[in-house]
């Protein structure tokens, strides 16, 4: 970048002087600005590295977090030089009696009456009549148990004709399998829902003096995906018949058959739900196994989807826009994502700004959540509308001013040219700011990584995905019902 060796300087005049130390000034001041750059960008780095180290930080908390460090440090300079008052004890406020939610009214009551000892007065002997009574409740747990439902077809015979009649052989879940339906459903709640896998499980059985190897258990969960497949095609088509969707993707390892080692498959998700718009419509998500990320894969899953697609930037999505059936809607929360990554790593008045800018644009979206989409759609034309045409004018003129390598000036590029996209919201109520119903839906998987797979049969999670149809938008009880009539009535379907 500098010159080896410099000019005779006893040969050059004034002019050539100035010109030479210009031009050394100027590269001194671009390797200057460059390093920094570098700086800045390994600093970041390192913040997000860490961050992926020890875990993952709440924005809204460390929000609320600045916002209290500065009221207490108000408190400590407006509390110095006064004395603390001690407050006598009968003064002190009593203290706040426990709040005790009333017990579930759909739990089965098992009363116990308690008779006083004496059935006559202990003072004159006289009969005594019933005055009132004192009722009160206990949560109690009864014990999960097994059990064995034996089937027993007696023969009959003609005693004419000798002819032999019996009940036909009633129908498995799994054929010529030992569980029935509501163990396979505890199976399947235990391991997707209540993220329990199946070699603990099988430890827990053993407890109970019932051995159930793990491999018969992953057997037993491949076997139950193919009976839950109507439902799962009931609830793609429900998904997609929606007019809004949106969609996300999360790595899970997989064993490859044979070779025992660990691959990276790809398990997307479609997630309709428009309850914060107001609609009645039950919410539902749809998952899809794939080995790999590529981008004919959702081009798959969506082929006869028409509607907006609320996604994150990855480029497989993108020619998914390209005929103008599905429109993108672009996610404000990764927008705001980058600029809080680089105020974590060094706060500047721009990184503070722009986070302030998009959370005046949550603000409106908390108020009119599951609102109509009309009045959704009236308030953010005449709110976060101006809003909006201001931060564009604001991104534009910060771009102008900063360096084209630094990362503040690719977080404002990331938002400008991803505009239309994100700002689409503010036109249509039934649009949503951000992508957060996806992230949420994948979170079920993110807490259950790990027992994607149980080291045994592994090759079934394509099957076992399908499960988690059943279990996101449900509690667990309702998910084992859910399964457990779903095979139920696989029972009595042909064949």
């Amino acid at each position: 970048m500098f010159p080896a060796a410099l000019p005779d300087l006893d040969s050059l005049d004034l002019e050539a002087m100035k010109a030479l130390v210009m031009a050394q000034h100027e590269r001194y001041t671009a390797a200057l600005s460059s390093r920094t750059t570098e700086i800045e960008r390994l600093k970041l780095l390192v913040e997000k590295l860490k961050h992926m180290l020890f875990g993952r930080k709440s924005e809204k908390v460390l929000r609320q977090i600045e916002q209290l460090e500065l009221q207490i440090e108000d408190l400590e300079v407006a509390t110095i030089g006064e004395e603390i008052q001690a407050i006598a004890p009968a003064e002190r406020p009593a203290p706040a009696k426990p709040f005790r939610r009333a017990l579930p009214e759909h739990l089965p009551r098992e009363v116990h009456t308690h008779m006083p000892e004496h059935e006559a007065c202990p003072d004159c002997g006289k009969r005594l009549r019933p005055l009132g009574e004192d009722v009160a409740e206990m949560l109690e747990y009864v014990r999960a148990c097994f059990k064995v439902i034996r089937h027993v077809r007696p023969k009959l015979s003609c005693e004419a004709c000798d002819r032999i009649v019996q009940a036909p052989a009633p129908s498995r879940p799994i054929d010529r399998g030992l569980a029935g339906p509501g163990l396979l459903a505890h199976v399947l709640v235990s391991k997707y829902a209540d993220h329990v896998p199946l070699y603990r499980q099988s430890e827990i059985y053993a407890r109970e003096g019932v051995d159930l190897d793990r491999s018969t258990l992953a057997g037993w969960v491949g076997a139950t995906s193919e009976l839950l497949t109507p439902l799962v095609q009931a609830v793609r088509d429900h998904v997609l018949a929606a007019s809004k969707l949106h969609a996300d993707d999360t790595p899970v390892p997989v064993l490859a058959p044979g070779t025992g080692k660990t691959r990276t498959g790809r398990l997307w998700t479609y997630v309709r739900d428009d309850r914060p718009s107001g609609s009645a419509d039950a919410p539902a998500v749809w998952f899809a196994y794939t080995p790999d990320r590529k981008g004919e894969r959702p081009r798959e899953h969506l082929k006869r989807y028409r509607g907006a697609l609320q996604a994150d930037a990855y480029a497989g999505f993108h020619h998914l826009y390209e005929g103008g059936a599905i429109y993108e809607v672009a996610c404000w929360a990764h927008a705001r994502r980058k600029f809080h990554e680089i105020h974590l790593a060094h706060a500047s008045p721009i990184t503070s700004e722009a986070i302030e800018r998009i959370a005046a644009l949550y603000a409106i979206e908390k108020e009119i959540r599951g609102s109509t989409p009309e009045v959704r759609k009236n308030v953010r034309q005449a709110r976060a509308k101006p809003l909006l045409d201001r931060m564009h004018t604001w991104l534009e003129a910060t771009l102008a001013k900063l360096s084209p390598k630094s990362d503040t000036a690719a977080a404002i590029r990331y938002a400008l040219s991803r505009w239309r996209a994100l700002t689409r919201y503010a036109d249509d109520g039934q649009l949503e700011i951000d992508n957060n119903a996806a992230e949420r839906a994948l979170r079920v998987v993110a807490l259950g990584r790990k027992n994607s797979h149980d080291r045994l049969h592994c090759q079934a999670l394509p099957f076992c995905s399908k499960t988690w149809h059943l279990l996101c938008y449900k509690q667990s009880t309702r998910a084992y019902t859910t399964v457990a009539q779903t095979l139920i009535r696989a029972l009595d379907s042909p064949g």
